[in-house]
């Protein structure tokens, strides 16, 4: 008998990268007994609520101990670094039981540190973007990697943090829940507008926000020619939605414009799938984006020198801008100009994921971890 746990100490955003595998695993593997551990109640109903998703699997849910002033900290702003790894440390016990953790995050390697030494730590990875981040060197601490296409594989082997029998290709498991869950999706506008997806990223080295976010705001709230659905980064707002929002609010009043800073919707790919066009700059929502081809047009806030370098690669894929002074003639122009760029969409997806959406690959990663865990012993 396994019993293998899958927790979830980070932002929402990351559930939907492993929680489809646990849930899967719970339903083909009846002598596997899967747990999902959550750090407050609020965000154990919402993964209950997703696992309704699957009728099939039984799971148990477990809420991680910590002292209060810890969960209130965490319901004010969100799991910061240093939450997280208290967290990790009050319950050392709770994971060395486990046969296997397996996580979205990198943050739970520190278990490790913490005396935690029993359990199989298997990575999941979250989003498929091309940032360096996601191929650092920690990388080759898990025990285990679930990957998705050809493109992450190959840096991983050149960065020297893969092992061989130790990983599997293929897999974007967050696909298999969205498919689930916006079977009848209803249109987000009902004015026959194209819809512009503005989505920034939250670092500031990288984010078009600082800059531009404003000014593209305004653009959009003054024409009359796109919607907007202004969907950041989940962590762009992390620790002060509220007042942001409150800053935001005269743009609420435009019926063409949405602006979410961390719903559910703004993670669970309800405004990618929604949207005609994509406007940002590195997120690796590009890459879901792209499950259906459509224009994309990027903002390079930082004058960075972005050609021939690999964590810039998603910007072959459509224009690039160096400001926002033209953005009305900019986003016509992406329109017109998609033909030119599908060939290297088409490309960049199928490196990026290594199959063609859609294609249900949550079960492949469940079996792929049995099946370590059944050689290793």
């Amino acid at each position: 008998m396994y019993h293998i746990l899958f927790p979830y100490i980070a932002q929402p955003h990351q559930e939907f990268h492993s929680l489809p595998i646990a849930l899967e695993m719970a339903r083909l593997y009846k002598d596997v007994r899967v747990h999902i551990a959550s750090l407050t109640e609020e965000r154990a109903a919402r993964l209950r609520q997703l696992s309704h998703l699957y009728p099939e699997s039984s799971v148990t849910f477990d809420t991680l101990a910590m002292p209060q002033w810890i969960r209130d900290h965490i319901k004010q702003h969100g799991p910061t670094p240093l939450s997280k790894l208290a967290v990790l440390f009050l319950n050392r016990n709770y994971f060395n039981k486990f046969q296997a953790i397996v996580i979205p995050e990198r943050t739970s390697l520190y278990l490790r540190k913490m005396g935690v030494h029993n359990p199989r730590l298997i990575w999941t990875r979250h989003g498929a973007g091309d940032r360096a981040i996601g191929f650092t060197n920690d990388v080759r601490k898990f025990d285990y990697i679930l990957m998705a296409g050809r493109k992450v594989e190959e840096r991983l082997l050149h960065a020297g943090t893969l092992r061989k029998d130790h990983y599997a290709t293929g897999i974007y498991a967050k696909f298999d829940m969205v498919r689930r869950l916006h079977v009848q999706a209803r249109p987000l506008f009902d004015n026959g507008r194209p819809t512009v997806l503005y989505n920034p990223h939250f670092s500031r080295s990288l984010s078009s926000w600082p800059r531009f976010g404003m000014k593209l705001l305004e653009y959009f709230a003054q024409q009359e020619k796109y919607n907007l659905i202004f969907a950041p980064h989940y962590r762009l707002f992390d620790t002060n939605r509220e007042k942001s929002m409150e800053i935001l609010t005269p743009f609420t009043q435009s019926p063409h414009m949405i602006i979410d800073l961390g719903s559910d919707k703004s993670v669970d790919m309800t405004y990618t799938m929604a949207a005609d066009l994509y406007l940002g700059d590195v997120s690796s929502q590009v890459s879901e984006f792209l499950i259906k081809l459509r224009p994309c047009l990027f903002l390079n806030a930082h004058r960075t020198q972005w050609r021939g370098d690999p964590n810039y690669e998603s910007w072959t894929l459509g224009p690039v801008l160096e400001n926002v002074e033209t953005v009305g003639n900019d986003l016509d122009n992406a329109f017109l100009s998609h033909a030119n760029f599908l060939d290297r969409q088409k490309e960049y997806i199928r490196d990026t994921f290594g199959f063609e959406p859609p294609a249900d690959t949550a079960a492949k990663g469940a079996k792929s971890i049995i099946d370590f865990l059944r050689v290793i012993g």
